[in-house]
């Protein structure tokens, strides 16, 4: 990294840090702009509890393509969070997994850590500062199926357990970072500074795979916006060594009582998608993506939410015909899509939708549909889960259908169906 760009990269946080502790505060606390168009994510441990802990196990079947048959596979998780205040301004979060699944993930051998946050906070009175440190997952965009504002996403997920968009975000690596914020009325200031720590990704099993989400140096600004009570903003300016400066936006806005709807965009000079997967230089481009989306509620409980997606620098159409003459090339390209996190079609459609006390109390209902509509392929996942205070239990279904070397149709599994069983501790 250059003398000339870290103070690029470290005037956003001086900006932040001395908005916390400068003057008085004299707004709401630090959730007073959050308006989610997302479904109601599992309770996190707040931060004066005592440690949550979970074992997860899963077994099915699996029918394959390529004249492989059908097989078995299962997987084990251990997954713990504890979050605690040490005083009213001092906290801590401590949050990891550990997976082991059959098949073994091609990156890394069986079994799996995740050591998604481990970092300490400092929070002013009236909470409308704070500063953290450490390892943090910090998440952005109000996207179901993409997210294109979200900066830190790319090659944070060390194993992949699950299809459903909601619980692949909680579970990636968070990033090794100093952030700001603070809050006045309805403007909210965010800044971090990620530092390089590794060259590259481990393979190794236990390894906290600091190259992985700190392999360069990041800084990142965010502004949050409230115009009123049901519409609210976030701004972003996202930089990163040896990359040009990202622009992201994102709104969610409650249309009436039963219809939230959600938009994200981000800007970059970047190569085509298919150039950072063969390696090649390609040249920087100017790409725009896109999540545009409305989520509809019942009073019966039922959530369900229509998104399109696009992404300038994957392959159209016509790209993904020329992309199959070529299956090397085709598994090397869905392949880093799914590292980057990032939308291997140029345009997709998402329908996600949540079904709560389904007959009974506590049986709820998840499904979740993606068509790629450049290579012609979709994906369709559902899950039945019956919930209770200690344990939980799960029916999951997917089916992959599409031609040869699509998104949907290159992965080995045609379909499978698992039941999963869940303890709370």
């Amino acid at each position: 990294m250059s003398a000339a760009t870290l103070p690029r990269l470290l005037a956003p946080l001086a900006l932040a840090a001395g908005a916390c502790l400068a003057g008085p505060a004299f707004a709401d606390d630090l959730d007073a702009l959050a308006l989610e168009a997302e479904p109601e994510a599992p309770a996190a441990a707040d931060a004066g509890s005592a440690s949550k802990l979970f074992v997860e196990a899963a077994a099915g079947r699996a029918d394959q393509r390529y004249g492989l048959g059908s097989r078995s596979i299962g997987r084990a998780t251990l997954d713990w969070r504890d979050g605690r205040r040490w005083s009213p301004a001092l906290q801590s979060v401590l949050s990891l997994r550990l997976d082991a699944t059959r098949p073994s993930d091609e990156r890394v051998s069986n079994p799996v850590l995740s050591l998604r946050e481990a970092y300490v906070g400092w929070q002013a009175d009236g909470a409308r500062s704070a500063l953290e440190f450490g390892r943090i997952n910090l998440r952005e965009g109000p996207g179901y199926g993409y997210n294109p504002s979200d900066f830190f996403r790319d090659q944070a997920l060390r194993t992949i357990t699950t299809v459903n968009p909601f619980t692949l975000r909680e579970n990636r690596l968070g990033s090794v970072m100093l952030r700001g914020q603070h809050l006045w009325q309805d403007v909210a200031l965010e800044a971090a500074f990620s530092p390089k720590l590794e060259d590259e990704a481990s393979d190794h099993r236990f390894s906290a795979d600091w190259g992985a989400t700190n392999h360069r140096d990041r800084g990142q600004i965010v502004l949050g916006t409230r115009f009123s009570e049901s519409w609210n903003a976030r701004w972003l300016v996202h930089r990163a060594d040896g990359e040009s400066t990202r622009l992201g936006a994102s709104t969610t806005a409650l249309l009436s009582q039963a219809l939230v709807g959600h938009a994200e965009w981000s800007w970059s000079r970047d190569r085509e998608l298919l150039d950072q997967a063969l390696g090649l230089d390609g040249g920087r481009r100017s790409h725009h993506r896109t999540a545009l989306g409305l989520t509809y509620t019942t009073a019966g409980k039922l959530s369900l939410t229509g998104e399109f997606q696009y992404n300038g620098a994957a392959l159209d159409r016509d790209g993904w015909k020329a992309l199959a003459a070529s299956p090397a090339a085709a598994a090397a390209y869905y392949g880093a899509a799914t590292a980057l996190q990032d939308n291997a079609a140029r345009q997709a459609w998402l329908v996600y939708a949540v079904q709560r006390d389904l007959f009974i109390k506590n049986l709820e209902l998840t499904g979740l549909l993606k068509l790629n509509r450049s290579d012609r392929s979709r994906m369709a996942w559902a899950e039945l889960r019956y919930r209770m205070p200690r344990w939980d239990l799960a029916l999951q279904l997917q089916d992959n259908h599409g031609d040869d070397w699509t998104e949907f149709g290159i992965t080995t599994v045609k379909r499978s169906a698992s039941l999963i069983g869940t303890v709370y501790f």
